[in-house]
């Protein structure tokens, strides 16, 4: 894949079918778009996406909007899909005063080179949002593109979407939450020195501290596998502060290998949540703490053995 970030000055060398949106979370909504991409993708077209380097909400607000994939995550998952080309065009107050047929005339069409644009019924793009699907099919007829507007996925009688997802993860229902995404929602990071209380309590663990720019369910304790070389192991993660060993502690994403006693400090890992067990508590005592994980333990090498039935 071909990835194009940083700049406003390029122009892609080949046809292309292109989507653009914000692809937050990349969820089945976002997967059929790419589906209708790929359709028309082929020997004399390659399959592109447009997003923002920045969210635009970022920059009108002042600050950084936390998101279900990161920009990394979300080129990770693009390229394993197929996608030829990434373009991360930047934002600021000049493109975001950008003329939606300009938008159309010069970036799709003379910079992403768009034979075909796919977008949802619900597109936004130029000043003030003011382009929208009708305007891309009246804009298409005048500069020799097919626009493909695609009808939004649903979940029963709700459209599928970044808003839902993170209303899901913010609830704790993570098994919904993947089934929106088509895959299990995961926080990628490298694994650092924590305080080693783990260990102390007889259960080590790997200790990751979440970009900034991730958006996190809520905190509490949780069923999950993570992707250590490739492969995958069981595990519990603890996503949240760590009150019970002080107040003030930063957010982390603590977990749990089963029967694992490898050295894993400087490794980039992935962890993958797959259930909500409990949310995350304040106990009286380290003793109180400890048996509480030994029962999440329980649970969870019950949980795992269920799922692989």
């Amino acid at each position: 894949m071909q990835y194009i970030r940083g700049t406003r000055e390029f122009r892609l060398a080949y046809k292309t079918a292109v989507t653009l949106g914000k692809f937050d979370g990349l969820h089945r909504g976002h997967q059929k778009l790419l589906s209708e991409v790929f359709r028309r993708a082929g020997d004399d077209m390659m399959s592109a996406v447009f997003t923002f380097e920045t969210a635009p909400g970022s920059l009108m607000s002042g600050k950084p909007m936390a998101t279900i994939t990161t920009n990394a995550e979300r080129r990770d998952k693009l390229e394993k899909a197929g996608v030829d080309y990434l373009v991360e065009y930047p934002f600021n107050k000049e493109v975001a005063k950008m003329d939606p047929e300009e938008f159309v005339s010069h970036v799709l069409v003379e910079q992403m080179h768009a034979r075909a644009v796919v977008v949802g019924t619900d597109c936004r793009f130029g000043h003030k949002a003011a382009g929208d699907a009708k305007l891309l099919k009246e804009l298409s007829r005048k500069y020799g593109f097919e626009a493909v507007i695609v009808e939004k996925l649903l979940d029963g009688n709700r459209e599928i979407s970044s808003t839902y997802v993170r209303e899901e993860l913010a609830a704790g229902h993570i098994r919904k939450a993947n089934e929106l995404l088509g895959y299990p929602y995961s926080i990628t990071g490298t694994v650092i020195h924590g305080r080693h209380l783990g260990s102390t309590l007889g259960f080590p663990t790997m200790n990751i501290s979440p970009p900034l720019q991730k958006l996190l369910p809520i905190y509490g304790v949780y069923l999950s596998r993570s992707l250590v070389d490739g492969k995958l192991y069981d595990s519990l993660t603890n996503i949240g502060r760590k009150p019970t060993v002080g107040d003030g502690q930063p957010v982390s994403v603590e977990t749990f290998i089963y029967d694992f006693n490898q050295d894993l400090y400087g490794k980039e890992v992935e962890v993958q949540m797959l259930d909500f067990f409990r949310p995350e508590k304040k106990f009286g005592s380290l003793g109180e703490l400890r048996r509480q994980v030994e029962n999440d333990k329980r649970k969870g090498i019950d949980a795992h053995r269920e799922m692989k039935r």
